[in-house]
């Protein structure tokens, strides 16, 4: 289960209210789809000092780290489940495996969308279906819209499902600028996918929709 979210702008309690909520849903990996880009890394310092109490970071804690990371080297490696999504970043085991988990790209006023090592648009295979990974769904060319099947964006002030020919649109909507702060999970359904969404309250604002992928046309309909 893939949780889903954009556009939070600098706020970092939006940021972290989605996720957790995301988390608790069951989501395993998560789809940020920029504005800010640096929010993910910003949020991660902001959970750390959280975790210290708010004081600032220390010659202790520098200390801390570096005995932690040495006794890491001869310990056996971690290995978590598939399932597991931290549930506080506070360990420098924990912030790099939530790193890993987030798929995120940047939004063109930001520096790393002019950046040529960081790509605008990122690919990822959801079960059988490519998907296609962008802020602003107007940075799309012909060759994504040949070569994905689904495409997650930002840049849309509420969740949606819009799909165009063998084609679909998914957004989660907003965490800033919006009448109602939105957040998606993306679920493969034996081969097939769905998609819901969910006020940071938890309320269902876009009821489950069931992408379903026609093999032998490779063409998908929505029911």
């Amino acid at each position: 289960m893939i949780g889903v979210f954009s556009d939070s702008h600098g706020d970092l309690a939006a940021f972290d209210a989605a996720y957790e909520f995301l988390r608790t849903q069951g989501a395993r990996r998560f789809v940020f789809a920029g504005a800010r880009y640096t929010d993910l890394d910003e949020w991660l310092l902001w959970r750390r000092a959280k975790s210290r109490g708010g004081r600032e970071y220390s010659d202790a804690d520098f200390l801390a780290d570096v005995s932690h990371w040495l006794g890491s080297q001869d310990a056996l490696p971690r290995t978590p489940s598939r399932a597991e999504a931290p549930a506080d970043v506070a360990s420098e085991d924990d912030r790099r495996l939530v790193m890993e988990r987030f798929l995120r790209v940047p939004e063109r006023e930001s520096l790393q969308y002019r950046d040529p090592s960081i790509n605008n648009k990122a690919m990822d295979l959801v079960g059988d279906t490519l998907c296609c990974v962008v802020h602003d769904k107007n940075d799309l060319t012909r060759d994504d819209l040949l070569n994905a099947q689904v495409f997650i964006h930002g840049r849309e002030p509420e969740p949606k499902v819009v799909q165009i020919g063998p084609r679909f649109f998914l957004t989660p909507g907003r965490l800033v600028g919006a009448a109602e702060q939105t957040c998606a999970l993306l679920e493969k359904v034996d081969r097939d996918l769905r998609f819901s969404a969910f006020r940071l309250d938890g309320r269902v604002v876009l009821e489950p929709k069931l992408l379903v992928v026609e093999k032998k046309s490779s063409k998908l309909t929505l029911k």
